[in-house]
């Protein structure tokens, strides 16, 4: 089984004890991942210029790309808050997503942008450079507007994935599939 973690430059990637990393996830450079978390197969999380900070309970599906920015440009991180869903084949690219978002298959959220907590970032949608949405709502399309306030049953379903992905990491572990690291 590779290991596709990568120190560079003296930075190690940091992981809570009970954190899942699929065989095929890269994690490079200056990352940070909190407990409970979970990152999928063929994700990367390349944090070769800037840092990347995950936070607890957060999980990054399969092919999803996170890469900061260089420190002096435009010099944006990634920062994910707790419970933070990043579907399949979604690429953050110096941002900052709240607590409790989804963003959606396929989704792209660029420098500078900063989605809120409890927000829902539709697949395939994308968020702009420096776009800011608001917490709680759902944002669609290219560039990604926001459309409405997400009903009280849609902002319980956001609560779901995260503790199905963890559910599930716990699954392989106990079956040997993959290893924590």
């Amino acid at each position: 089984m590779a290991d596709l973690t990568f120190t560079l430059d003296g930075a190690t990637p940091e992981l809570a004890g009970d954190v899942f990393v699929a065989p095929t996830a890269a994690l490079i450079g200056a990352v940070r991942i909190g407990p409970g978390a979970s990152i999928w197969f063929g994700a990367v999380l390349r944090a070769d210029q800037n840092r990347i900070e995950i936070g607890a309970g957060t999980n990054i599906q399969d092919n999803a790309v996170l890469h900061a920015d260089p420190a002096d440009y435009p010099g944006y991180p990634v920062l994910l808050g707790e419970d933070v869903t990043v579907g399949h084949g979604a690429v953050l690219h110096g941002c900052s997503v709240g607590s409790g978002a989804l963003i959606g298959s396929g989704a792209i959220v660029l420098d500078g942008a900063s989605i809120g907590a409890g927000a829902l970032v539709a697949a395939g949608a994308l968020v702009p450079a420096g776009r800011e949405i608001e917490p709680g709502v759902l944002a669609v399309g290219s560039p990604a507007k926001v459309v409405r306030e997400l009903t009280e049953q849609e902002r319980a379903g956001l609560v779901r994935p995260p503790q199905l992905y963890r559910a599930l990491a716990e699954r392989y572990l106990r079956q040997g599939k993959a290893a924590a690291r």
